[in-house]
């Protein structure tokens, strides 16, 4: 009886592990909590997967006309050319990381707070998981698996892209080579997954906040997480003319790419090689670690939360 038993459980026969820790080692419930927000949150992938077929389509629809566009355009400076071929990839790029940070917003308002909605947190926590794993299961959505999500999907849109040009070149006799030479797939893929993770570590605290608000709220997560912002510029505004706070803001939002890439300048925000990369600077940028710090923080307040939060 107690071999089947062992043997029902997972462990071997005869081998006297007692320790919960084994079984806790089987169940892993990191990756299943993780697996969990995936099965119940399927607009994390449903949303960019509709943005990347709008994309396609809009990509096929602009190829009219494509052989003479490109006639023109093989007629400017190389730098010219490579611009404008690159332009739609990098639109359907930039178009891609805009939706899943607004994915990865709206999954976070309703992260905490919807398991207290529809009073699932009772189940939850008669499970033996504990509320730091669920916290942290929950944060790695925006933090990477959002990030990898886009990256395979933009991969797609881009090679179908490069397909559809490929045929519509050869089509109108002109060889797609054009396409291939100023438009460098790898390294751009490359910098690409580094841009991903670079926004993602930087954005970190704006997740932690908005996990902190959807643990706390008891409804209108949106408007306890905005509004706050919004009343201390005006404050900062009133009171001192000032708008150090709002400049912080847009710094959180928008500041990581001086610190991960080197531009030529404000006029050219561009890469034309993986020497334009600069982890090290970025990561041992001040405005990162203190992001990081303030991310923590707001997990662990979620954290104490949700140990002590009922349902609505």
């Amino acid at each position: 009886m107690n071999n089947q038993s062992n043997i029902m459980s997972g462990l071997p026969v005869n081998s006297g592990v007692s320790d919960p820790g084994y079984n806790n080692s089987l169940t892993r419930p990191f990756y299943w909590s993780v697996r969990r927000e995936l099965w119940e949150n399927r607009s994390i992938y449903i949303a960019p997967l509709i943005v990347a077929a709008f994309e396609v389509i809009g990509f096929a629809i602009s190829t009219i006309g494509l052989a003479d566009r490109r006639r023109a355009v093989l007629l400017l400076d190389a730098a010219h050319q490579r611009a404008a071929i690159e332009q739609p990839y990098d639109l359907a790029a930039m178009m891609m990381i805009f939706i899943v940070f607004i994915v990865g917003v709206f999954y976070c308002l309703d992260a905490l707070h919807g398991e207290r909605r529809d009073r699932s947190i009772l189940f939850w926590k008669s499970l033996p998981v504990s509320d730091l794993t669920t916290v942290l299961s929950k944060v790695t959505i925006p933090l990477v698996v959002l990030p990898l999500i886009a990256f395979a999907i933009v991969v797609c849109v881009q090679v179908i892209m490069l397909l559809q040009t490929s045929v519509v070149l050869i089509f109108h006799g002109m060889s797609p080579a054009t396409t291939w030479a100023h438009f460098p797939v790898f390294q751009n893929w490359f910098v690409l997954l580094y841009g991903l993770a670079a926004i993602a570590l930087w954005h970190a605290p704006i997740y932690g906040w908005l996990l902190l608000v959807s643990g706390w709220a008891r409804r209108a997560t949106f408007l306890w997480a905005v509004l706050p912002i919004i009343a201390m510029q005006i404050f900062e505004k009133i009171t001192f003319n000032t708008s150090y706070f709002g400049s912080l803001v847009k710094y959180r939002l928008m500041g990581f790419a001086p610190g991960a890439f080197e531009f030529h300048g404000r006029d050219h925000p561009t890469i034309d090689s993986l020497a334009q990369l600069t982890p090290g600077r970025y990561l041992s940028s001040p405005g990162l670690w203190i992001g990081l710090v303030f991310a923590a923080a707001f997990l662990a307040a979620a954290v104490r939360l949700r140990r002590y939060r009922g349902p609505l």
